[in-house]
């Protein structure tokens, strides 16, 4: 590290102070607490906790405020923390389909079982600076006047993608008997190629900016594919564990979850006939911009196995899956501000003895007049 600059481990330890006293502030101003992160910044929390891989809004709110706001800092600690903890049980998979909807909104039809739930959303605000939060206390003078009446949250919402598979247009994916549990990529290495369960761990852990750059991508041709929002989720889900001693599970809390299904259009293949195909993202908390990126992402990388030409970056699984990780990526950038004095040292040497070499070895200005 930095022992070898001047002042050593003092200057190491003042560094720690002065990180302290930026991460404060202004000390006339009230300090944040992690009870207002959580609440105040859910979607920062949620972000946190999706690519730090730990379902814990106090733990990302804790994050956030250790790294002064720096989510990918804060995502950092928050995958540290995780590595430290034991590995107590495995959950049943998700049943999304039960889930307590707050959100739920459809793209491709207007009316569907159980209808529409815009939810909590920036979709339809007009982005324009709204300078009342800036007056202190007030707030809460800006939140609209309780109705009285409960929000109506559908119970019977069937899957979009059901509806399309009543006429046998989109591809399903039932589970085969003797489905093998999916390898855990926090247990082993990534390896390529990558079968679907281990690219969708990989995808629901990386950089939201990074998947969002590669799903923009696939819309502007680089794909090949035409996407419509099937279905966006947003809402409360069992987690269920099935102890040894049980022949059943048990509900042991419930998590608040995203989850999109992209459909895409597909003419088909020599081995596929033309169909609807599908893209999936799943996500902590409320993070809908990643789990539709997610879902882009997914699709492209499935072109192997529709056979489709891979073509674009986001179709390529080594590009995709060995970049998508913010802390090896930001790891690996941010290692070039540590001393590298040795190396460069050795490579100024070796430009001087090639530029040496290069005038040693050019034509003297007489040689060229005659």
């Amino acid at each position: 590290m930095y022992v070898a600059v001047k002042g050593g481990e003092t200057a190491i330890l003042n560094s720690y102070r002065l990180l302290a006293q930026q991460r404060r502030g202004d000390l006339a101003v009230p300090e944040l607490s992690i009870g207002q992160i959580r609440s105040q910044m859910k979607l920062a929390v949620d972000r946190v906790m999706t690519e730090g891989s730990v379902y814990d809004p106090d733990l990302a709110a804790l994050a956030i405020k250790q790294a002064s706001g720096d989510l990918v800092e804060a995502i950092f600690l928050v995958r540290a923390y995780r590595a430290t903890l034991p590995r107590l049980g495995e959950t049943r998979a998700l049943r999304t389909a039960k889930m307590s909807l707050s959100r739920r909104i459809s793209a491709t039809f207007k009316d569907v079982p159980g209808g529409q739930l815009l939810g909590p959303t920036y979709d339809y605000t007009q982005r324009l600076l709204d300078f009342t939060l800036m007056a202190e206390g007030q707030g809460e003078a800006s939140l609209p006047a309780e109705s009285g009446a409960a929000v109506s949250v559908p119970v019977d919402a069937p899957r979009v993608v059901d509806l399309l598979n009543q006429e046998e247009l989109i591809e399903m994916f039932p589970e085969p008997a003797g489905d093998p549990a999916p390898k855990d990529l926090t247990q082993e290495p990534l390896r390529i190629p990558a079968d679907r369960p281990t690219r969708l761990q990989n995808l629901a852990r990386g950089d939201e900016g990074f998947l969002l750059a590669m799903a923009y991508s696939t819309q502007r041709g680089y794909s090949h594919t035409h996407p419509f929002v099937g279905e966006i989720r947003l809402g409360m889900v069992a987690v269920e564990l099935a102890p040894e001693e049980l022949d059943f599970p048990i509900s042991i809390g419930d998590i608040e979850v995203t989850e999109c299904e992209m459909v895409n259009q597909f003419a088909g293949s020599k081995t596929e006939p033309p169909k609807f195909t599908r893209g999936y993202g799943l996500t902590f908390g409320h993070c809908e911009r990643k789990a539709m990126a997610m879902s882009l992402v997914d699709r492209a990388l499935r072109a192997p196995e529709l056979g489709e030409a891979v073509e674009s970056p986001a179709q390529e699984q080594e590009f995709v899956l060995f970049h998508s990780d913010s802390l090896e990526a930001s790891g690996f950038v941010q290692h070039l501000k540590l001393p590298h004095y040795v190396d460069f040292q050795a490579e100024l040497d070796l430009v001087r003895r090639m530029r040496a070499q290069a005038r040693s070895e050019a034509p003297s200005n007489e040689q060229e007049n005659t």
